[in-house]
């Protein structure tokens, strides 16, 4: 059974951004690369529990997750968060891997 994907107004903000930051609708590469990423969080409907608890998981004591999407050095965070009771996939935010924890100051 497949989870319905949502996206939070950040994540939201955080896909069109990465949109407008790689020039996806200039270059048919930077497109490919963001339609795999979009492929990738459609993905999660499958198999929401594959990846990792996201470090941000332990600060504040929930069940957040994280995908990581992209090579190095463009690593990007999809963190996440799966409601069983609503069999949905929460699409909390997503960020470049450099970047500190969603909780730091």
């Amino acid at each position: 059974m497949t989870y319905l994907v949502e996206f939070t107004a950040q994540a939201e903000v955080d896909l069109r951004a990465l949109f407008i930051e790689k020039h996806a609708a200039e270059s048919k590469a930077a497109a490919r690369w963001f339609n795999r990423l979009e492929s990738a969080l459609e993905g999660l409907a499958a198999l929401p529990h594959r990846c990792p608890l996201a470090p941000e998981a332990t600060e504040i004591n929930i069940e957040l997750r994280q995908l990581l999407y992209g090579k190095k050095p463009h690593v990007y965070r999809i963190i996440y968060e799966v409601d069983e009771a609503r069999r949905t996939v929460l699409l909390i935010a997503i960020r470049h891997g450099a970047r500190p924890s969603l909780f730091s100051t």
